[in-house]
C-alpha cells in the first residue's frame, strides 16, 4: 500500500516527523517498507516571472526573455510558443540539475547569452506535456522554490500490509490508526447527499447468486465528458503507481487507495439490454479481459454480465468491450462486496491478480459500498460534468452483523505481562473506532466495526490492546521454568533398556520414512480383498517408492 504524508494528512491532523510516523506504523503491525522523498529534484528549481519579451536578433524561432527570480534578473533564451510577457513560469538556473539528469549551464545560444531555461512540464517530469513552458498560477511568487508554490514537498511512504488487515489497503484506514494513537479525530471527506431524480432509473440489476454477491449497487451518470484528470489526481496516481487513462477510470482508482473499495465504470451504452446480471459463468464461457487477453470461465467464477454475455470478471477486471473510452458518453459505475474466497479462487485460476483483487480476496467493508459509491459519483459530476441518471440501486442480501465479544481485563493482563484498566482497554478501543461498553468491572462488551473483520476472537481484541499500547512499551519478563525432575514413562524406560541390549547384541536401530512402497503387497502374495491391503494413498508422494503411509 502506498500513500503520500500530505495526502494521509487529508484525513488526520499530525505533526509528527516522517521518521517517527513510519516508526509509529511499524510498531502497530503496519510495516513500512520504504519512505521516499518526493520531487527533490525540483528544490532547486525556481518560480519566474517573464517581465518583457523581444525577438532573437538571429534566430526566427527563438525569443529573448527579460525574467525575475525574486531579487535577481536574468537573461533567458526560449523558443516555447506560450512565453509571454507577466506570465509566471519555472525557471532552472546554471549549476541546477535536471530531473532528466543534464546539467544546466550558462550558454550562448545564436550569440546571445542564456543565464538558465524555461521548463516545460515534460522537462520538470510532472507530465508528458511539452507543447510550452508551463505556465503557474498567480498565486505563486516569483523567487521561491517551485516545490513550495506547487505543493510538491512530499513523501512517499509504502506499507506492506499482513493479509489480516484489508482495512489499512486504504489511506483512510491507514489514517484511522494515526488518529488513534495521536488522539486526533478522523476526517472523513464530506459526501453531500445527492438528490435523487425523478425519473426512472433506465437500468436494471439481477443477482443470482447472492452468496458470492452479498451486495451490488450501481448508479447511472448520463451526459459524461471523457478527458484528462487534473494535475492534482495525475500527480498522485503517478506517485503511488497507478497510470492514468481518463478522469472517469482514474476517479474510480483514487477511491479505491483513499476508501479501500474497488469500483468498476461499464461504458452504459454497451451493455446489451441496459441490464446487469450477475452470475455464475458458464461452462466454456469466455471474456476478453481489459489487459486484451481472452480467457476462459468456469462454472466457479462470478460475473458481470449484460443481457447477453459477461462484461467483467467480478472483483478481479473488467471487460474490454464494456470499457471506457474516449467515445463514452453514458457511464454505469459499480460498486459491490463479493465474497473473498469466490474471488481468491477466480484471481489464482485465471493467473491475474489485480489492485481490485488484493482487497476482495482479504474482504472489504459491506457496509462502505455506499459511501465509496457516492464520494466516486460526486467527483465524477465535478470533472466530468456528468448528470445523475434515475435512482441508486442497492441488491442486498442479508448479511449477519459482526458477532459481539467479551473481553476480560484480568486476561488480557495476565496474557500481556502489564498492567491495564478497564478505562485504558475503553479507550484504546475507541481511539479506533472500536465500540467497547462495560458489562462489569472486569468485562467489556466489544462490537467489531464492519470494517475490522480480522477481530473474531477475544485473543485478537487483546493483540489490539497490545499493538495500541505499544510491544516496545510492555515489560519483558521470561517464563517460570521449575527445575524440578519429572517423572519418566515405565514404558518409555523398558524401552531404551531393550534398545541398549540390542544394539550391545550387535543390531542396529533403523528408523525409517513413513511412506513405503504399494507394490510390496504384490510381493508378499495379498489377495486382492485382502484388509491388510488397507492404506492411506499420498496424494503427491516425493517418490514412486513412497506412495502409501506404512
Amino acid at each position: 500500500m502506498k500513500f503520500t504524508v500530505n495526502w494521509l494528512k487529508q484525513y488526520v491532523d499530525f505533526d509528527l516527523p516522517v521518521n517517527e510516523l513510519a516508526d509509529r506504523l511499524t510498531m502497530l503491525g503496519l510495516e513500512v517498507d520504504a519512505v521516499t522523498p518526493l520531487y527533490e529534484s525540483l528544490v532547486a528549481i525556481k518560480v519566474a516571472r517573464v517581465v518583457n519579451v523581444s525577438p532573437h536578433p538571429n534566430a526566427d524561432k527563438l525569443v529573448l526573455c527579460d525574467v525575475r527570480v525574486g531579487d535577481a534578473q536574468k537573461k533567458v533564451v526560449c523558443g516555447a510558443p506560450n512565453v509571454h510577457a507577466g506570465m509566471l513560469t519555472a525557471i532552472a538556473l546554471p549549476g541546477v540539475t535536471m530531473p532528466a539528469g543534464f546539467k544546466i549551464k550558462k550558454s550562448k545560444l545564436r550569440g546571445e547569452v542564456s543565464e538558465g531555461m524555461l521548463c516545460s512540464e515534460k522537462e520538470l517530469g510532472l507530465n508528458d506535456s511539452h507543447a510550452g513552458i508551463i505556465e503557474l498560477p498567480d498565486s505563486c511568487r516569483d523567487g521561491e522554490s517551485l516545490t513550495v508554490a506547487l505543493g510538491l514537498a512530499d513523501t512517499l511512504i509504502e506499507i506492506d500490509l499482513t493479509p489480516n488487515r484489508p482495512d489499512c489497503a486504504s489511506v483512510i484506514g491507514i489514517a484511522r490508526e494515526v488518529a488513534g494513537f495521536t488522539g486526533t479525530r478522523l476526517k472523513l471527506p464530506v459526501v453531500r447527499e445527492i438528490k435523487e431524480p425523478v425519473s426512472p432509473t433506465p437500468f436494471s440489476v439481477e443477482v443470482l447468486d447472492s452468496e458470492a454477491c452479498p451486495r451490488y449497487a450501481a448508479r447511472l451518470l448520463k451526459n459524461v465528458r471523457i478527458g484528462p484528470s487534473p494535475d492534482w489526481l495525475l500527480r498522485l496516481l503517478d506517485t503511488v503507481g497507478l497510470r492514468s487513462i481518463n478522469n472517469i477510470v482514474d476517479v474510480t482508482n483514487y477511491v479505491m487507495l483513499e476508501c479501500g473499495q474497488p469500483l468498476h465504470a461499464f461504458d452504459f451504452n454497451k451493455l446489451a439490454g441496459g441490464r446487469i446480471v450477475v452470475r455464475r459463468a458458464a461452462e466454456g464461457e469466455k471474456i476478453t479481459t481489459l489487459d486484451d487477453v481472452e480467457r476462459n470461465l468456469s462454472p466457479e467464477m462470478l460475473v458481470i454480465c449484460d443481457a447477453e454475455k459477461p462484461a467483467a470478471v467480478a472483483g478481479v477486471m473488467g471487460g474490454k468491450y464494456s470499457e471506457v473510452d474516449e467515445q463514452t458518453t453514458d457511464v454505469l459505475l459499480e460498486s459491490a462486496y463479493f465474497n473473498p474466497v469466490c474471488i481468491r479462487r477466480t484471481a489464482r485460476n485465471l493467473k491475474l491478480p489485480s489492485e481490485a483483487s488484493y482487497r476482495f480476496e482479504r474482504g472489504i467493508d459491506p457496509q462502505g459500498t455506499i459511501f465509496a459509491l457516492e464520494r466516486a459519483v460526486e467527483l465524477m459530476i465535478k470533472m466530468s460534468g456528468a448528470e445523475i441518471s434515475g435512482g441508486l440501486v442497492d441488491c442486498r442480501a442479508d448479511m449477519p452483523a459482526p458477532a459481539p465479544l467479551n473481553l476480560r481485563v484480568r486476561r488480557t493482563c495476565r496474557l500481556l505481562g502489564d498492567d491495564f484498566s478497564l478505562e485504558d482497554i475503553s479507550a484504546y478501543l475507541n481511539a479506533i473506532e472500536v465500540a467497547a461498553e462495560e458489562i462489569d468491572d472486569d468485562t467489556l462488551r466489544v462490537v467489531p466495526p464492519s470494517f475490522r473483520v480480522d477481530l473474531e476472537r477475544e485473543i485478537d481484541l487483546v493483540e489490539e490492546i497490545a499493538r495500541l499500547r505499544g510491544y516496545n512499551k510492555i515489560p519483558v519478563s521470561l517464563p517460570a521454568v521449575p527445575m524440578s525432575f519429572s517423572g519418566q514413562d515405565v514404558g518409555r524406560i523398558l524401552r531404551q533398556q531393550l534398545a541398549g541390549i540390542m544394539t550391545s547384541s550387535g543390531y542396529s536401530e533403523v528408523i525409517n520414512y513413513s511412506f513405503t512402497d504399494g507394490r510390496y503387497f504384490d510381493k508378499l502374495g495379498l489377495a486382492a480383498a485382502d484388509p491388510l491391503r488397507r492404506c492411506v494413498a499420498i496424494i503427491n508422494p516425493l517418490t514412486e517408492e513412497q506412495g502409501i503411509m506404512r
